[in-house]
C-alpha cells in the first residue's frame, strides 16, 4: 500500500501556535472521522451523525470549524499543548514539525503484535516569528488567517480527490480501522507526533516577514 504524504508549512507568531495547529488538526480531523456505526447484525449497520461547531480564534483572523466532540478536542489540544512546550523549551529557532498519521491494523499470529499500516500523513511544518511592535502582531493576525483559510482549502481539496481510503469494515473488524474509544465519534485510527529541528528552512518565515513590511509599507 502506497501511503500518502501531505506537506502544509505556516509561519506564526508564538501565542498564535496552538490556535493554528487547532485549526489545521481539527480540519484534517472532521474529514477523516465518522459518526459511530451502529451494527445490527455482520455487515449491516447504521451510522450516526457528526455534529460541528465553529470555533473563533483569539488570535488569529480566523474561525475553524471542528468536530463537536470534547474527548477529540481535549486529545488534540494535548498533543498541541506539549508541541508548543517543546518548541518553547527547545533553545532553537522555533522550528517544528508536527504530523497526524492515519493507519490500520493488520492482525498478526501470536506472538507478535498487529502491523500497523499508514495509508495518509499530514505533516504541518512551522516557523515561530518574533515580531518588533503591535502594529505588527495586527498584520500578522490578519495575514495569518489568509493563510489558514488558504491552507484549510487546500485540505478539502486533498482529501476530496478520490483516493485510498480502508474498505468499511465488519463489526469485529471495525478496531483494526477506527478509534472507537470515543463516544460520540469515530476517527480513522490515528497518531500525532512531532519533531522539533532547525533545519526545516526559513523560506516561510521569510515570506511572512516580507508581507509584513509590504503591508507596513503602503
Amino acid at each position: 500500500m502506497n501511503c500518502r504524504s501531505e506537506v502544509l508549512e505556516v509561519s506564526v507568531e508564538g501565542r498564535q501556535v496552538d490556535e493554528a495547529m487547532l485549526a489545521l488538526l481539527h480540519t484534517i480531523l472532521l474529514h477523516r472521522s465518522t459518526g459511530k456505526f451502529h451494527y445490527k447484525k455482520e455487515g449491516t449497520y447504521s451510522i450516526g451523525t457528526v455534529g460541528t461547531q465553529d470555533v473563533d480564534c483569539d488570535f488569529i483572523d480566523f474561525t475553524f470549524v471542528r468536530v463537536s466532540s470534547d474527548e477529540l478536542d481535549r486529545v488534540i489540544r494535548k498533543a498541541v499543548a506539549e508541541f508548543k512546550d517543546a518548541l518553547g523549551n527547545s533553545g532553537s529557532d522555533g522550528v517544528g514539525q508536527i504530523s497526524v498519521e492515519f493507519y490500520q491494523k493488520k492482525k498478526s499470529r501470536w506472538p507478535f503484535s498487529d502491523e500497523c499500516i499508514p495509508w495518509e500523513v499530514w505533516s504541518i511544518k512551522v516557523n515561530v516569528v518574533n515580531l518588533a511592535n503591535e502594529q505588527e502582531r495586527q498584520i500578522c493576525r490578519e495575514k495569518v488567517g489568509e493563510k489558514l483559510g488558504e491552507k484549510v482549502i487546500n485540505i478539502v481539496e486533498v482529501i476530496n480527490r478520490h483516493e485510498y481510503l480502508p474498505k468499511m469494515p465488519t463489526q469485529s473488524e471495525v478496531d483494526n480501522v477506527f478509534d472507537t474509544s470515543l463516544k460520540d465519534v469515530q476517527p480513522y485510527l490515528y497518531k500525532i507526533t512531532f519533531q522539533i529541528t532547525d533545519s526545516l528552512g526559513t523560506s516561510v518565515s521569510t515570506t511572512m516577514r516580507r508581507l509584513i513590511k509590504d503591508t507596513l509599507a503602503l
